[in-house]
């Protein structure tokens, strides 16, 4: 293959605090807009009268160099000033606004109240803090998370956020998601002869892949990509790095595993990079399986997974040529 056409162009599946971190380790290893990233935007809701992007917002701040290392979420540095004057006045204040990012949530809003599509309002803004890679919103129409528990259906970040992911979940729903269209230049990317490969990040699979997965046509047209799909677990040895994964998978009936994970993804992949303490699972999927340093507490491990991921997809992709 000539230098013009070169399989180099890199799709990655993400959302949340793991997503981004891999998101991180693979812009510093894919060049520009080679590399795009499908945020989950089934997070999404309006609060005080705000258009909020929570798994869209923490992977441009990541890649941005603008995240708050400590909490995972919001800008570093933050202060807080609108939310103490909105505590003094009796208002809401279960979800946290930080005064740097009310800035982000007042100008998206702005723009879509005028008109503008969320994936032009997240390009924009990518494009004005300094990140090359294209993160695109899987959708521009409107899907939201729901969890049923056992105190009815509650809407994703009244169960996240509000409530601390404590009440157990008996079923997930993903409103909107059998309607909702696909961003084109997604599918454009999946289409792609340059495709190198689909990465679905270390993600909670059911609050951030899984959302992304139920856009009406998106999880058939990722099956069907000329490249490689490789997944990377949000498991090591039986629990979660961060978040309610595992809580989430026990109350739904599942193993806590890596290899349950992949099995969520079953029809899908190639390919599954798990850690090394998991490697005596890899027997049990059928597909080639990568051990690796999957805990991405550095800077220098996002890349070195992301090298190792990309690794895993040509390997693939020499077997299949």
């Amino acid at each position: 293959m000539s230098a013009a056409g070169k399989r180099n162009l890199v799709v990655a599946l993400c959302g949340g605090i793991g997503g981004a971190k891999l998101a991180l380790g693979l812009s510093r290893v894919v060049p520009g807009d080679d590399l795009v990233l499908v945020g989950n935007t089934g997070d999404d809701f309006e609060h005080l009268g705000l258009m909020i992007s929570p798994d869209l917002d923490t992977i441009m701040y990541t890649l941005a160099g603008l995240n708050d290392p400590q909490r995972g979420w919001g800008r570093r540095n933050e202060t807080w000033t609108f939310m103490d004057a909105l505590a003094a006045l009796g208002g809401e204040t279960w979800f946290a606004l930080g005064d740097g990012d009310l800035a982000t949530h007042v100008e998206r809003t702005r723009r879509r109240a005028a008109g503008e599509a969320l994936s032009a309002i997240t390009a924009d803004f990518c494009r004005r803090l300094g990140v090359a890679a294209r993160l695109v919103p899987m959708t521009d129409d409107k899907v939201r998370t729901r969890l049923r528990t056992e105190e009815g259906w509650l809407d994703f970040q009244d169960y996240f956020v509000r409530r601390r992911c404590a009440p157990p979940i008996q079923e997930i729903a993903y409103d909107g998601a059998a309607s909702a269209r696909a961003h084109p230049d997604l599918l454009a990317a999946l289409r792609d002869p340059r495709l190198r490969t689909v990465v679905i990040c270390p993600s909670n699979p059911f609050l951030s892949i899984g959302p992304i997965l139920a856009v009406a046509g998106l999880r058939e047209a990722i099956a069907h990509a000329a490249a490689p799909v490789v997944a990377v677990s949000p498991i090591i040895g039986g629990r979660a790095v961060k978040g309610p994964t595992a809580k989430m998978m026990s109350e739904l009936g599942l193993e806590v595993s890596a290899v349950a994970v992949a099995r969520r993804y079953q029809d899908l992949l190639d390919g599954y990079v798990l850690d090394r303490v998991d490697a005596s699972e890899a027997e049990k999927l059928g597909i080639p399986v990568t051990p690796a340093h999957t805990l991405m507490t550095t800077l220098a491990d996002r890349e070195t997974l992301a090298r190792r991921v990309l690794a895993s997809a040509d390997a693939l992709a020499k077997v299949s040529a």
